[in-house]
């Protein structure tokens, strides 16, 4: 069994500077989802002049937009996927705003 030394793990903590952070939810945005972490604990550190976070929780991922909504911003607006996907994601995932917007109406 390895005996933990607790003076010297308080030591090297408080040299990086380690915190814990309140926070009600942690989002992580991607290309093409978003990761919810809810219940989030999250501390934050520095290592090598950098800061570092560390998050545990219950994560729930979201793609926010549908194959259907795509579908339908592509043919209305005339557009390509990239534009049409794209288009929505400004608008929250707002159908009728993005086709608006897409077709230069404000």
């Amino acid at each position: 069994m390895v005996k933990i030394n607790e003076r010297a793990i308080r030591k090297m903590l408080k040299q990086m500077k380690m915190e814990e952070i309140d926070a009600d939810e942690v989002i992580i945005k991607t290309g093409d989802k978003e990761l919810v972490i809810r219940n989030p604990r999250v501390s934050s550190f520095e290592v090598m002049g950098q800061r570092a976070f560390q998050i545990i929780g219950d994560v729930e991922e979201r793609t926010g937009i549908s194959e259907e909504d795509v579908q339908l911003v592509m043919e209305q607006a005339g557009v390509d996927r990239e534009r049409a996907e794209k288009t929505l994601r400004e608008c929250g995932g707002d159908i009728a705003l993005a086709i608006a917007k897409l077709k230069g109406i404000d």
